[in-house]
């Protein structure tokens, strides 16, 4: 059985239960005081029973808080999939949708979903199903950057 992990020393117990009485996600509490119990001295395993946790899940905490300290110990969202249309082909399907369809051209009077289907495929070389299309033309605009955003009206 190899060694446990050290816990960086920068904060001390009591540190860490004032910072778990603060906390305002239950989780990371649970863990500042799981760690909290270690620095004090208890076990391991009781310090991890603290956080309803098992010891290999309060050594990999360990790890996170000597990482990135007191923040690294809230659960980061995940990230999950990547949008199959970037921001730009969003914007120019938008932009198709505003001008309405030639019916020469397009072989349409009006825009339906499987109809963009069609273009995004030609167009951008993706295949979104029709649900997806229509989800992709409801979604609101994403809000610009901070740097680039005008100035406030107080």
């Amino acid at each position: 059985m190899g060694a446990a992990v050290r816990l960086r020393d920068d904060f001390s117990a009591a540190e860490l239960r004032l910072l778990a009485k603060r906390a305002e996600d239950a989780g990371k509490a649970r863990r500042l005081l799981s760690l909290a119990a270690v620095l004090a001295g208890m076990s391991r395993k009781a310090a991890a029973a603290i956080g309803a946790m098992d010891r290999q899940t309060l050594r990999d905490w360990v790890h996170r808080f000597n990482e990135k300290g007191p923040e690294g110990l809230v659960n980061a969202k995940a990230p999950g999939p990547t949008p199959k249309l970037s921001l730009e082909q969003k914007q120019e399907l938008k932009r198709i949708v505003e001008v309405n369809p030639d019916p020469d051209k397009d072989g349409v009077v009006r825009w339906r979903c499987v109809d963009l289907r069609r273009i995004i495929k030609e167009r951008f070389d993706v295949d979104l199903d029709e649900v997806s299309v229509g989800r992709t033309l409801k979604a609101p605009e994403p809000a610009p950057p901070a740097s680039q955003a005008g100035p406030r009206s107080d």
